[in-house]
């Protein structure tokens, strides 16, 4: 790809002046703060237009990850920090295996830490990044400006190996066919000209929460508004893991912690041995029959 010249690059949303913060460095704290805390409020609203792609995406990763996929986070910068925080935290909330939800940062793990200059226009490492791609994965590359060298070869390289591909930007519909589902949340210029760690970089965070967790509530994964797939890692965890035991098994604190530990810590199974008064190798295999779907484990009506 070509890279676009400064002409370009003056045109972007995201890289022209706010005139909402002109003289900004005359503001006294509070109204630099009123300031950004009102900008920050037009995000939410912006992704919220852009729920049907979102949708689209989630659908995708689920449909992959049911088939034996994988969901790979790519970016670069804020964006490919906030693909790596997204990834950090699926398995524990969601209970994923290894290398279900993965990322991949320009510049390798490193740069997570510490910026490394042209990482994100090396396009060469995008293409050598999707060698590890598989055809069954969906790769969401994460880039502000939508026309990140690395993240847009990534996603090159991704569609051609059959990958389902999506790109996550808040610069409208980028040039070309980046990827074959677009989420653009239209969040307009930010307070600090270009600085797309705010109000772009918080976009990217809910959408991509809303297609992770989406995707997980279609596998399964959540029970009503519980995550009752956790990975109990932590005491935090285990305790919350104890506590939705409790509370969707109807039975006392004292007996859900005995069936959490007897199930090894998984809360779908605890539930199930405690609403179906059953031991562990039967709950076990009641959700194996299930597909993992504690509803239909419980007998309950379950969307197809």
């Amino acid at each position: 790809m070509r890279l676009p010249g400064a002409r370009f690059y003056a045109g972007l949303p995201t890289e022209r002046p706010n005139p909402r913060s002109r003289g900004l460095d005359l503001r006294n704290t509070l109204e630099i703060v009123r300031i950004i805390s009102r900008e920050d409020a037009r995000v939410p609203a912006a992704v919220f237009r852009e729920a049907g792609a979102i949708a689209k995406a989630a659908d995708a990763v689920a449909a992959a990850l049911a088939r034996g996929g994988g969901l790979v986070l790519v970016g670069a910068g804020t964006s490919g920090r906030i693909a790596v925080m997204e990834a950090a935290e699926c398995p524990p909330t969601f209970n994923t295996g290894p290398g279900q939800v993965r990322a991949v940062m320009a510049g390798g793990r490193m740069s997570v830490f510490r910026s490394k200059e042209g990482a994100e226009d090396d396009a060469a490492a995008g293409r050598k990044a999707a060698a590890a791609f598989k055809k069954e994965d969906v790769v969401i590359g994460v880039a502000a400006s939508g026309i990140t060298t690395f993240v847009r070869a990534a996603l090159r390289a991704a569609r051609n190996k059959g990958c389902t591909t999506v790109l996550v930007t808040s610069n409208g519909r980028p040039p070309g066919r980046p990827a074959g589902i677009v989420i653009a949340p239209d969040v307009g210029p930010e307070v600090v000209a270009g600085s797309t760690r705010l109000k772009s970089g918080t976009a990217a965070k809910l959408v991509l929460n809303a297609v992770t967790t989406a995707a997980m509530v279609r596998l399964g994964k959540v029970y009503d508004r519980w995550m009752v797939d956790l990975k109990p890692t932590s005491r935090k965890l285990r305790m919350r893991g104890v506590r939705i035991v409790s509370d969707l098994g109807g039975v006392s604190s004292r007996r859900a912690e005995a069936l959490f530990a007897e199930a090894g810590g998984s809360v779908k199974t605890a539930i199930v041995m405690a609403r179906q008064g059953c031991g562990l190798a039967c709950a076990r295999a009641r959700l194996a029959a299930a597909g993992g779907a504690l509803r239909r484990a419980l007998g309950e009506r379950h969307p197809s």
